[in-house]
């Protein structure tokens, strides 16, 4: 963006409105619209809706109201396409004095390139863009639970996860190089899989939670860096080389990770392992420069909240599906073991919400683990627009591995059968029983946090109540 002198401006809601006197001149200088629906199959799928509608008025004399939200959808997905579909590049400035946009060239959609060479043509943008300036307002939007992560492309998201490390200060306190912490961001991106869920966006939204929990609750004042750094890098790797099924899968199935983790949090034990099979690498060893009881303390942490996540995961298994639990009955089951761990931890932060004191080594360990377990299943505190796209991909990954179950012959998971789960039924449990509990005890601690976390996630409850009040009313007028 220009001003009327020609000199390029930062695009901010700052910016004085425009007038016949004082007028701005746009330059798009990136786009990426190879990678998105082509208006003409927007608009024939906009025809299409427009006769079935009519049919439907014809039929039943009113349009329902499963139309309504669908039309509202397409609508709103064009609006998006026409105005904002790729400007995650607006935040990102050059510091050489003279303030300027980035000229990015947009990724080519090559289909024979492997996913070796995609990979290298991310680090090589990642590494061209990392010395940018990222702009006040990203990064204090980075800060908040409002931060849209579909905004932006996978080389951009690797630079703001360096902004993260950076702004903690984590480099200087733990003697990190620059280059070997660049060299650590990509291989964790290179070792998330291209599935619907657990990939590396979901990665970067649990560590941006993460990241953002710290600074609302001015952790940074009340723990160490290293804490500090073991809760991020937790958050980062927590789901490193995730196949895309779950434990459950993995047990049944007899999967060489179930058989190599003795059916223990496999795919928990399987994270961890990779993400320090990484940092073995000598040029990805941000660890390295570290005393022997540093890296001695920062692996035992990072251990101990990878165990967290596995609790996380196993929760919600406990609410939706009593039945699968009952399949896993045996005294040494990991489910049942979680599952109490789930609860003991629980129980242990409200003990302490009283006394806490962050001098007091116990009380912030649970504390941590408490902020793992919000950080991993936080998107419904996240603005509608960006939380709802989630949970098509949850689901969508859910039923792929109830497919395949029946496929094999194995046990049916209850809450991930497409013939038995709705969209609104398997958010309303999991609201109501899992995240109001743990949210709304974490907000005891930091009351600042109700406005950001608590109140989002209550709103939320009441959007997928409603909508499914509308399923069950709707079924109930079909009905013969």
């Amino acid at each position: 963006m220009y001003n009327r002198e020609g000199t390029v401006v930062k695009i901010s809601p700052r910016l004085e409105a425009n007038s016949k006197e004082s007028y701005y001149r746009l330059e798009v200088v990136a786009s990426d619209l190879q990678t998105v629906a082509k208006s003409s199959e927007l608009d024939n799928m906009e025809h299409r809706l427009h006769h079935l509608e009519s049919k439907v008025n014809q039929d039943v004399g009113k349009t329902p109201d499963i139309m309504s939200e669908l039309k509202s959808h397409v609508e709103s997905f064009k609006r998006k396409l026409e105005s904002v579909e790729h400007l995650s590049w607006i935040g990102l400035f050059k510091d050489d004095g003279e303030q300027h946009l980035a000229k990015f060239t947009p990724k080519p959609k090559t289909p024979q390139l492997s996913v070796q060479e995609e990979r290298q043509q991310v680090r090589r943008k990642f590494l061209n863009i990392s010395s940018l300036q990222v702009t006040e307002d990203v990064r204090e939007l980075l800060k908040t639970p409002t931060f849209d992560n579909w905004q932006w492309e996978e080389a951009e998201m690797l630079v703001l996860l360096q902004v993260m490390y950076t702004s903690l200060d984590f480099l200087s306190a733990l003697n990190i190089e620059l280059e070997v912490l660049q060299n650590f961001l990509f291989e964790v991106y290179c070792h998330y899989n291209n599935i619907p869920f657990h990939n590396f966006q979901h990665c970067f939204c649990v560590t941006q939670m993460m990241y953002g929990l710290i600074w609302l609750t001015d952790l940074r004042n009340k723990l160490g860096r290293t804490d500090l750094f073991i809760m991020l890098t937790s958050a980062l790797c927590h789901d490193l080389d995730h196949p895309g099924y779950n434990n459950v899968y993995q047990i049944n199935a007899q999967t060489d990770l179930a058989l190599r983790y003795n059916d223990i949090s496999p795919l928990e034990n399987h994270h961890c392992a990779i993400a320090f099979g990484i940092l073995a690498k000598p040029e990805c060893n941000i660890l390295k420069n570290l005393s022997s009881e540093q890296y001695k303390h920062i692996r035992g942490g990072m251990i101990k909240y990878f165990s967290v996540f596995s609790i996380c995961c196993v929760s919600v298994l406990h609410l939706l599906s009593h039945e699968l639990l009952s399949l896993l009955s045996l005294g040494r089951c990991i489910l049942a073991t979680d599952m109490a761990r789930h609860n003991e931890i629980l129980n242990k932060f409200k003990s302490i919400q009283s006394v806490f004191d962050f001098t007091n080594k116990d009380h912030k360990e649970v504390l941590m683990k408490i902020m793992v377990k919000v950080s991993d299943i936080s998107n419904e505190a996240r603005p509608m627009a960006v939380a709802e796209p989630w949970l098509d991909c949850l689901l969508q990954e859910f039923f792929h591995q109830s497919d395949t179950e029946k496929q094999k012959g194995l046990p049916v998971s209850p809450f991930m059968d497409r013939d038995k789960v709705s969209k609104p039924s398997s958010q309303t449990n999991f609201i109501r029983f899992v995240l109001l509990p743990l949210f709304s005890e974490l907000t005891k601690l930091f009351p600042c946090l109700e406005q950001h976390i608590l109140e989002p996630v209550r709103r939320a409850l009441e959007y997928y109540s409603d909508m499914e009040k509308a399923s069950k009313d709707e079924e109930a007028t079909t009905k013969p």
